[in-house]
């Protein structure tokens, strides 16, 4: 029987061992898309409790705690954080085959130096134990990244926000990790959202450009591209339910825009046509400035109806939208090649199914003008589990060039998410430790160690150009 958790944890060959230990492991990480809060890196903050780093803002452990039937009083209501910490060590006891249970307990062992098990009886020991290590000034916010072995985050912000946490932490000296907004337009695009007029005000406000019409919105979005380009974007990154292609010409659009701005609901093909000739003129801009554009699909949001009136977004009551047609995707970045306007992009679904699906597509638009210009993204939300990881590696293996591969990123909004890179890494060699010893691949430890370092982290720097 293997030891919990040892230093071979998921490695399960000499091969991904070696593999893992000598190339992998030293690699520093770009954290190409995450949700953190760039105003906690510019004031450099000290949490006071594990409870407020780790359960202040995860919905991935709020869906857990739900789910073992926990009041919510301990998940987000007014119980002690002394009390949700215990339900949560609890919860997270029982958690067998839910990935919440490796990630915390490498986070327990790597910031923290804990190698037991956090359950019921021992939560009052990594209470202790963690809130102390908390205290001490190596464990605030920007020496938990320094810890980490970050070189540089892009966080994800709003095309009106200021960016003045970016700035100063540009201008400061004292911190050497860059920071960079990512460019995240969906309230502009979301038509049909009732508070729609409402954001184009907030818009005209951050861009000074008086949006009166479609012409005019994308003046004003060019505006704050330029701005956000000039604090060092250089990604964008989009939701959407799925990848739309329903092409109109741009008058019908105009009059699509200016019947929801007199307070005319959309119909669901003018939307879909509105959306449509967003992303076109997004993936247009993208290509001009060479920027990364990202795209999100495959979730239906907010399901709970009573919980999101009493809590709002992004807390815990998403799941995988079944519904996502390959094809549509495929037309809309063949109406961007027509165009000569296909920006580098990648693509995620949440729904695994969609894998194949995305792995043949990314093949029709490949192009010397980048190694993997069109790129299948990291397993991501639900499937970031070693059996999503490494269905879509494998995918991206069988029917790609994963050696072209961009790897890992947090899409978190924690700053002890990092050894998330490490789950996937150890992942990563364990399959190609497989498949070496099962015959399938060259037993070439320079050239395999090559590949794992380019996925690791040099083929997001030569992608991104950070």
């Amino acid at each position: 029987m293997k030891k919990f958790m040892d230093e071979n944890f998921l490695l399960s060959t000499e091969t991904a061992q070696k593999l893992f230990h000598n190339y992998a492991a030293k690699m520093p990480i770009i954290d190409y898309h995450c949700h953190i809060n760039p105003r906690e890196i510019a004031e450099d903050r000290q949490f006071e409790s594990i409870t407020q780093v780790w359960l202040g803002g995860d919905h991935y452990k709020w869906r857990l705690m739900r789910s073992a039937g926990v009041d919510e009083k301990y998940i987000t209501g007014d119980a002690s954080e002394r009390e949700k910490f215990q339900k949560w060590a609890e919860t997270l006891a029982k958690g067998i085959g839910n990935p919440l249970f490796h990630w915390s307990h490498l986070e327990l062992q790597r910031f923290f130096g804990y190698n037991g098990v956090l359950n019921g009886d021992t939560a009052e020991e990594v209470w202790q134990l963690c809130n102390k290590k908390l205290a001490d000034k190596s464990m605030s916010v920007r020496n938990l990244i320094k810890q980490s072995n970050v070189e540089v985050i892009c966080t994800t912000d709003d095309p009106v926000d200021s960016l003045e946490w970016h700035k100063k932490i540009a201008e400061d000296p004292t911190f050497d990790v860059k920071v960079y907004p990512a460019w995240r337009p969906d309230k502009a695009m979301n038509i049909e959202k009732p508070d729609f007029a409402d954001y184009m005000k907030k818009l005209e406000t951050a861009s000074g450009v008086k949006i009166a019409s479609w012409a005019d919105l994308k003046k004003a979005l060019e505006n704050r591209m330029d701005f956000f380009g000039s604090m060092g974007c250089r990604v964008s990154d989009h939701a959407l339910e799925y990848v739309y292609y329903a092409p109109a010409s741009d008058e019908e659009i105009e009059k699509i825009f200016a019947k929801k701005m007199s307070g005319e609901l959309s119909c669901p093909e003018c939307v879909k046509k509105f959306k449509t000739a967003f992303m076109m003129f997004m993936g247009d801009q993208c290509h001009k400035r060479n920027w990364v554009m990202q795209l999100h699909y495959g979730c239906k949001r907010d399901n709970n109806t009573p919980m999101f009136n009493k809590l709002g977004p992004d807390t815990g009551f998403d799941c995988i939208n079944n519904y996502a047609p390959s094809s549509e995707t495929a037309d809309f970045l063949n109406a961007l090649e027509m165009n000569k306007s296909l920006p580098k992009t990648i693509i995620y679904s949440l729904n695994p199914n969609d894998n194949q699906a995305i792995d043949t597509i990314l093949g029709c638009f490949q192009s010397s003008e980048a190694v993997s210009k069109i790129q299948h993204g990291s397993a991501w939300w639900f499937n970031d589990n070693k059996v999503g990881m490494t269905e879509q590696i494998t995918s991206l293996g069988n029917l790609g060039y994963l050696a072209g591969f961009v790897g890992m990123l947090t899409d978190s909004r924690s700053f002890l998410s990092y050894p998330r890179h490490e789950y996937f890494r150890r992942i990563l060699c364990d399959v190609f430790g497989n498949w070496v010893e099962n015959g399938e691949y060259p037993d070439d430890e320079k050239l395999l160690g090559e590949i794992v370092q380019d996925i690791s982290y040099n083929n997001t720097k030569r992608y991104f150009g950070f």
